[in-house]
């Protein structure tokens, strides 16, 4: 196996953002930290990135995100009181937010130069290594863990991987888009890739998702690239340059489904989504749904 195929351990987490599509919430808090029911949204990126055998986690963070460091912390105080009352469910639940000492790694992005640049400034962490991106407003909900999909598929490959998604070919202008070489089913050869085209330009309608699996020659790339696109560096330049040098980029058709968490109504459907499938909470909340919609059918 090449060097460019080694098992992927390290991922990075960009968390940088204002959230200002969320304010006044995000006055206080950090976006990744706002609940998706009962976790909040970097605790579902933290599992899948798990479950796809990654064991460094390195955040891309700025001022104002003590919270989210927090969180993944111990809190003794807690732990003590939950014990004390016997609430052992609850003990045993906050494991999942307890990463071990060193397990995280958290770098400043002091200007907000764009995803590229966010990746960029974890490139002393990554070395010589290949490694994942993670964006935490991209909720997926698969039976296996998308990444988990990817770092197997990536076995295969090699090279540099994208996660793909068909859109409507009149939403593509708000991604970044594939230009396929040959389609093979969940795997595309990509050619190409174009940063929120003009509709009437998109090569297809192949869009690009927030999960990546990279070679450090991205990173390499990202030191030569110029802002595109609004001035910020963009990730989807650098994998770009990876073709142009001859080298393998492949987009994969992930089995789940997406939610844009970045935005109000994505967030909503999500929240919706993941009520609805737990045990715990689908019977009460379903009829709460039917009872809701037969209101507002009645008022029509």
């Amino acid at each position: 196996m090449s060097d460019m195929r080694r098992k992927v351990t390290k991922a990075i987490f960009p968390v940088a953002g204002l959230g200002t599509r969320f304010l006044p919430a995000t006055k206080s808090i950090p976006k990744e930290i706002m609940t998706l029911v009962d976790r909040p949204l970097i605790q579902y990126a933290i599992d899948e990135a798990r479950a796809a055998g990654i064991r460094e986690f390195i955040f891309v963070t700025s001022r104002g995100k003590g919270a989210l460091e927090d969180y993944f912390d111990i809190n003794p105080l807690l732990e003590a009181s939950l014990r004390k009352s016997g609430k052992d469910a609850l003990l045993e639940m906050l494991k999942s937010t307890n990463m071990e000492s060193g397990a995280i790694a958290y770098i400043r992005q002091n200007k907000a130069l764009g995803l590229g640049h966010a990746v960029w400034c974890a490139r002393r962490l990554i070395g010589n290594e290949p490694f994942a991106v993670i964006l935490p407003d991209d909720v997926i909900d698969g039976e296996k863990p998308v990444l988990q999909q990817m770092v197997e598929a990536y076995q295969e490959t090699g090279g540099a991987m994208v996660a793909a998604m068909d859109v409507a070919p009149e939403k593509a202008s708000a991604y970044g888009v594939l230009d396929i070489e040959e389609d093979m089913g969940d795997l595309v050869k990509v050619k190409g890739m174009v940063e929120k085209p003009k509709a009437e330009e998109a090569p297809s309608n192949l869009a690009v998702i927030g999960r990546y699996i990279l070679t450090p020659r991205v990173l390499a790339n990202i030191s030569k690239v110029k802002g595109g696109v609004g001035g910020e560096i963009q990730l989807t330049d650098a994998i770009a340059e990876e073709i142009k040098q001859g080298r393998d980029v492949y987009g994969y058709r992930f089995r789940g489904q997406r939610f844009d968490c970045g935005s109000k109504a994505g967030f909503l459907q999500a929240t919706v989504a993941f009520a609805l499938a737990r045990d715990d909470l689908r019977d009460e909340f379903a009829c709460y749904l039917e009872e809701l919609m037969s209101v507002r059918k009645a008022v029509e």
